[in-house]
């Protein structure tokens, strides 16, 4: 469980320095060099979430139930799941999903973390899921208050929603079908 929680404060920590002092983050940027900056970011990120999925895996092989929750909301689980690669696609496919929503990642990390909260009950469920919505909560609140940097993304143009609906749909059906049980050792239906 250390491993995991290691990997969580990694992970999120380093996704968090906006949040918690922007300033700070924007003087490590300049002084260090844009390069420079995004490349010990990643660095962190990739310890953090190896940690995470390490520390994941482990935890899983001795498990503490916190709750059982009934079979009706892996039903509910599914169903939120369903614009969660939509949504991705359309953070760097900017259309008419991207202008209306703002920040469609976010609100997929919270509809993905929601969803998982809902389906397991483990411990190590709470811990995961439970820190990267609540992760993603306050990264969408302090928003309001911080300037926004640009990401790339491709330009905007009317099919890119089309192609994050599809593409995204697709992707979802990967996973509940196949990938899931592959990647993480667990079938979803």
């Amino acid at each position: 469980m250390t491993t995991l929680i290691v990997g969580l404060i990694l992970f999120l920590g380093v996704h968090s320095l906006s949040i918690v002092n922007e300033p700070l983050r924007n003087r490590l940027n300049a002084s260090m060099g844009e390069g420079a900056f995004k490349g010990l970011y990643s660095v962190v990120s990739i310890v953090g979430l190896v940690l995470i999925v390490w520390g994941y895996g482990a935890a899983r092989m001795d498990p503490t139930v916190i709750y059982m929750p009934p079979a009706w909301l892996k039903h509910v689980a599914f169903l939120l799941l369903v614009p969660v690669f939509p949504l991705l696609f359309a953070t760097y496919l900017p259309g008419k999903i991207k202008a209306k929503l703002k920040h469609p990642m976010l609100i997929a990390a919270k509809l993905w973390a929601l969803a998982h909260l809902l389906a397991n009950g483990m411990l190590h469920d709470l811990l995961l899921f439970g820190s990267f919505l609540a992760w993603a909560v306050a990264d969408r609140i302090s928003m309001k208050r911080r300037t926004q940097r640009a990401i790339t993304t491709l330009p905007a143009t009317k099919a890119n929603d089309v192609i994050a609906i599809v593409g995204g749909l697709a992707v979802y059906v990967v996973m509940v079908v196949w990938a899931h049980q592959w990647l993480f050792g667990v079938s979803p239906v």
